[in-house]
């Protein structure tokens, strides 16, 4: 019984160490394309990504209206009632081992939520902000 709890235990924290790698990945990716859109960019901001995330931009939805206000919580679509897994990563290790992904759902939340797609540097602030939540 033991060895399999050392087994099971030894899984996750390898899962969640590939979870992480994927993420920082990613956000090697958007830091490469945030400073090609804007020479001026230096680095992610997690307070940014929390603002982003929370601000409505103008419209009725922001982020957190179907993610919740605290990403360590499962969350609820507003018009489709289904359930959305928690986005910080600690929460949901799963969260944003998929590039493909992770770029299809930025994608159509931000037409959602902003009207338009995200820069990189708004997607690298929220990203950086999901990964620093304990």
């Amino acid at each position: 019984m033991r060895l399999l709890a050392y087994l099971l235990t030894s899984c996750l924290i390898s899962f969640q160490a590939y979870a992480a790698e994927n993420a920082n990945s990613q956000l090697q990716q958007l830091a490469s394309q945030a400073k090609a859109e804007n020479s001026a960019f230096t680095a992610f901001n997690a307070q940014r990504g929390q603002q982003f995330f929370s601000s409505t931009h103008g419209n009725d939805w922001s982020c957190a209206s179907c993610h919740t206000k605290n990403p360590l919580q499962t969350g609820k679509h507003d018009v489709t009632g289904k359930i959305i897994q928690p986005m910080a990563l600690s929460a949901n290790p799963t969260r944003f081992t998929d590039v493909a992904k992770t770029q299809k759902w930025f994608k159509r939340n931000c037409k959602d939520v902003v009207g338009r797609e995200c820069t990189a540097q708004e997607k690298g602030d929220v990203l950086t902000w999901l990964i620093s939540l304990k």
